[in-house]
Order: C-alpha cells, then structure tokens, then sequence
C-alpha cells in the first residue's frame, strides 16, 4: 500500500516534466489582425464606398475567423490526443476507502488536467485571446461578410465573385428579397454561368448527404451510395470538429457572473455540463441546413435507411444487411427495417447474416451519446439545468422518472394552451374573413380624426401630412417620466438584432438596433432581471397605443397587434460620414395571418417596405 502511494506521489512530481514533453509546440504563422477588427475595418470601408477596402477587410476577415477555428481545433485535437486521460488500472474499492487514497485520486485527475490545460495554452498562444463577441459572431453566422463582398466585387467589376458572394449570402438567408432579385439580375447578364453560383459556405456532409439523396430518388443507387458513404465520413469529421469546438469558456447568461457563486465542483459541473449541452446539440447543428426551416429529422440514422435500399438495389446484400442491422441500434422496433433485415437475410442466408453486425463507428456513437444524455438528464433532474434531448431515437429508461412525469406535464400544459392559442388565432381570422366578405369600403372602415381618449396627447401629423392614407404621428402618449423608465428598460433587457433575426443593423450599416418585445421583458419581470413595474408599463403603454388607434382611426372592427417591439437605435460613429442613406421611418408593419400554423407573415401585398419620405 505504501509503495502504491509512493508511485503515485512520485508521478505527480513529475508534472512539470512530462508536461515539458508532451506539450504542443506554438503554432507559427498567425499574422493577422482578428477578425472583429477586420469586419469593422471592412463596414467602415463600406460607409465611405472604398470597394476595394471593403473587398480586402472581408475577405480577410472570413480568413482570419477560419484561421482562428483551425487553430482551436487543431490545438484540442492535438493535446486530447498526446494526453488522454489515465484510467488508473490497478485501482480497487479498497485502495479507494482506504484513507488517504481519495485525495491522491483527486491529485491525479487534477493533475491530468492541469496536463492538458497547458498544452492548450501553449500550443494556442497569443491567438487564443480573440474571441468573438455573440454579436459578431452572429454576424458571421448569418453570413454578413458576403453580402458586403457582393456589392464591392460587383463595384469592381469582378462578376464571378460577385455572383457567389451573393448566392452564398442567398443561401443562408433565403428570406432576403433584395438579394433574391440581384441574383436574378446577376442571371440575365452576359458571361455569368450556373456553375458561379456556387455556396462558398457549403458544408461537405450536408453537399454529399443532399447529392446522395437526390440520386437515390433519381434511381441511381450505384451514384447513391458513392455520395452517402462520403457523407458518413464528412459526418463523422465534422461531428469531431463540432464537439472540439464546444470546450471552449463557460458561457454566462448575460451578467450572471456578476452574481455567480460556486465552489470547486458545482464549477466544474456547470461548465461541464454546458459543454456536454454543446456536444448534444451538435446532433442539430450538422442536421441543418439554411434553406430547411427545421433540421432533418434523424439526421445520422436517416443514412443508413437510404443506404440499406439502395445496397439492395444493387444487389449487394451484405452491406444492406449491415446497414439495417446499425439503422435498427436507434429503432430497434422499426417494422419497416425488421421485415427489410428478414428479406435481406433470407437472400444471403442465415449463417452468414448472423456474422454481419452493425457498423462499430455508429454503436460507438451511440454508446456515447446515451452516456452524455445520461448525464445530461441527471442534471436536470438534481440541478434543474434545462436539456432537451435533439435525438428522438433516445430509449425512454435513459430518462429519470421523476423527469419524465414533469415533461409529460409540461408536455400537456403546452398542449393545452396551443389549443388555446389556435382558438383564438382561429376566431380573429374568421373576424377578417367576415369583413373581407363584406368588402366594406376602406373609407367606412377609417374615418380619420376620432377622440385621442387621454389627456395630454396631441396630434403632430396626419395622413395628408404623411402622403398615405392611416398614418398618423402623436405627441405626449407617454410622460417624461415613463419614457425615461422605458430608456431604463431597454438599456437592461435589450440587445442588438432582437426582432431582425439577429440582424444587428437591419436597415442600414450606419445604425445598430437593439429591442426586447413584451413578452421578453415581462420574463425578465419575473425571473427579477428587469424591475417588473417596467415591464408592465411597457404592456400598458401598447395597450394605450392599440386603443388610441381604435379610436382616432374610428373602427368598426377591434385592432389586434401581433407583435410590439422597444426599439433604440445608436448610430455608429464611423459610419457617419457622407451618409446618404435614410434612417428609420415611421412605418406600420403589416403581415399575413396565418392562423393554423400561428405566424403572421411579413410578405407581400402586406405592407413592410419604407420607401416614403
């Protein structure tokens, strides 16, 4: 027992050795600025319509931000693969009660982990301090860097760069209406091909996986299965990509460290269990696909359902044997898959079916999947850190029961006041439709200039005033007094790009826009973030507005809003220069209801474009 102590003393000891051998060399070569400070350089560039400025801060901005993700990948893979952690193999219940041991337990799993961490630190460098803000980083996301690159390559007459930067700006925000038609304008044009409207952004597996499936419903199974097979290699590439890059910093929920106070575990466990939160979602992150409203359902799994027919198809029943048997890991119960694997077996053979088992790499997978979702629902059950499992293939004894009775209340809950949304959804659209039958005459319907109901409000400008018809500018709905507490509001709850899909300057690159919607700051109330009696100010204020309108505008039918949005703009200092573009007019925003899919769409006829003055 002493001699076992000793040599686990004297292997902590030599920490600072073996981290000196095992340790990654720096990585060399990093020249360039970070990526935030390149974008910026690149819309400042913009503002001042310097094309070539623009051109060259971009684009060495995505290589910079593509540098720095190389760099982090290559890092954790590299020190994840020199110092994996020790498993101690002569460790036995009695060494682990015996007194003393737990602690020297501690010290070696610290001590891998001190390893590790620096190995990390040195092979990052410098580097490793530019991080992203979520901001920026959304930005990137949704792809921005293009959609300046298009206007300043097409400035500088290099079409074919223009015409991918605008199909790969396209591709990620299929909504955008201004890009959709420069792309049609880009097609009419002389010397522009199909094959320059390529998606600079495409991600291999989902390329392979989309071609294969196009094939596969094409008939081409011998074509299929070439293009589903490299889309499980890609899958599997960016999957360990996708999971190196979640063990980064804890992430705090706004000013939460302020407040924050663990000790040593709950510490670890949190940051811990964020990362494996992380690891789990990677499941949806390489399931999606930005022309797709929703991830592919049973994304992996939904890989071997194809390759097993198409395996069929061609005749080659091993491989299709193989392929439903590791299908069959995540739906054991599947009928459909069972009598395929019975015919397949009844093909081959009994003897040489039963010797085919499901692909090692997908029952690794799944192995480690169930034991992070393990982990996952654990803490959500002891700690109440939300988790919500992005597999439907999940057996349900991975689930606590006491989880699982609180999600079937949960579950019914939802249930319920969905319904009751869909009622009411149901009754305002057949109020519309009523009035639509009717075809009352807009002039019926509107009858300007009706009691502003509240003291102290006056009428700045009407319609005339406005060049429209139901438009209309008032003064003094709200004291001083309150306007300062909405200001308060909006300097605690809201951030930039909230109601513009993350679009942190929506309307022009001189502005920045933040907003929080009633809802948002209603929970914020409750949870004790915001001060509540702002919140609810701000519910009244719009219930004034609603019921101003009503009156002024003389209805005959009540005025319903969808949505309400505290907004301020903040104009960015360096792009004020020469300025010719508008800022943000008053304007309704109009939209399209649907009441069996609960949206209301901002499309036309409805009314959403400021073109007036």
């Amino acid at each position: 027992m002493a001699a076992r102590a000793l040599r686990l003393l004297a292997a902590l000891l030599a920490i600072a050795a073996a981290v000196s051998r095992a340790e990654v060399e720096s990585e060399t070569g990093w020249d360039m600025p970070a990526p935030d400070l390149l974008f910026a350089e690149g819309t400042a560039a913009y503002a001042r319509g310097d094309w070539a400025g623009v051109v060259l801060s971009m684009e060495r901005a995505l290589r910079s931000r593509a540098a720095l993700r190389s760099l982090r990948l290559r890092c954790r893979t590299r020190c994840a693969a020199d110092l994996p952690w020790e498993l101690d193999p002569d460790s036995s219940p009695s060494l682990a009660q015996a007194s003393g041991a737990a602690a020297l337990h501690d010290l070696r799993f610290f001590g891998g982990l001190l390893r590790r961490a620096a190995c990390l630190r040195r092979c990052l460098g410098p580097p490793a301090a530019h991080s992203l803000s979520e901001e920026l980083e959304l930005e990137f996301r949704k792809r921005s860097p293009y959609n300046y690159l298009q206007v300043a390559y097409f400035k500088i007459n290099k079409l074919e760069k223009a015409v991918a930067a605008a199909h790969t700006f396209f591709v990620g925000n299929p909504e955008h209406m201004e890009m959709r038609q420069n792309l049609d304008y880009y097609q009419t044009m002389s010397g522009v091909k199909e094959a320059d409207f390529k998606d600079l952004e495409a991600k291999p597996h989902m390329h392979e996986f989309r071609l294969g499936v196009r094939l596969y419903s094409e008939e081409q199974p011998h074509e299929a299965v070439a293009h589903l097979e490299a889309a499980l290699r890609e899958y599997s590439v960016a999957d360990a990509e996708c999971r190196a890059l979640c063990e980064g910093p804890y992430d705090y929920d706004g000013y939460n460290y302020l407040e924050y106070n663990a000790d040593l575990f709950q510490a670890i466990a949190d940051h811990y269990i964020q990362v494996l939160s992380c690891k789990q979602n990677c499941v949806t992150e390489l399931a999606s696909h930005p022309s797709r409203e929703k991830p592919f359902e049973d994304f992996l799994p939904s890989h071997y359902n194809y390759l097993q027919f198409a395996y069929y198809n061609i005749g080659n029943y091993t491989q299709a044997i193989e392929c439903a048997k590791t299908y069959l890991l995540f739906f054991p119960n599947d009928e459909v898959m069972n009598q395929n694997l019975a015919y397949y077996t009844a093909m081959l053979g009994e003897e040489p079916a039963r010797s085919i088992g499901p692909r090692e790499s997908a029952r690794e997978y799944r192995q480690r999947s169930l034991l992070e979702k393990e982990l996952l629902f654990f803490a959500y059950d002891v700690f109440g850190i939300p988790f919500v499992d992005p597999d439907s293939w999940t057996p349900e004894e991975v689930i606590p029961k006491r989880l699982q009775e609180k999600q079937k209340s949960e579950r019914e809950t939802a249930v319920r006041i969905s319904q009751e949304i869909g009622n009411l959804m149901k009754e305002i659209e057949t109020l519309v439709e009523e009035k639509t039958k009717e075809s009352l005459d807009v002039s019926r319907l509107t009858r300007e200039g009706g009691p502003l109901l509240y003291e102290g409000i006056s009428l700045t400008m009407n319609s005339k005033v406005l060049n429209g018809s139901q438009r209309v500018v008032m003064d003094g709905v709200i004291s001083d007094d309150e306007c300062r507490e909405l200001q308060r509001l909006t300097n605690a709850a809201a951030t930039s790009g909230d109601g513009y899909r993350g679009q942190t300057s929506p309307h022009t690159p001189s502005e920045k826009f933040y907003g929080v919607t009633v809802f948002k700051a209603l929970k914020l109330g409750q949870e004790g973030k915001v001060p509540l009696q702002s919140a609810h100010l701000y519910y009244n204020v719009t219930e004034k507005v609603r019921r101003v309108m009503e009156s002024y505008f003389r209805l005959d039918t009540p005025l319903y809003f969808s949505y309400s949005h505290l907004v301020c703009r903040t104009a960015i200092e360096e792009a004020q220069a020469e300025r010719k573009d508008s800022s943000h007019p008053v304007h309704v925003d109009n939209c399209i209801l649907n009441a069996e899919a609960l949206v209301c769409i901002k499309e036309p006829p409805a009314y959403t474009f400021r073109d007036y003055r």
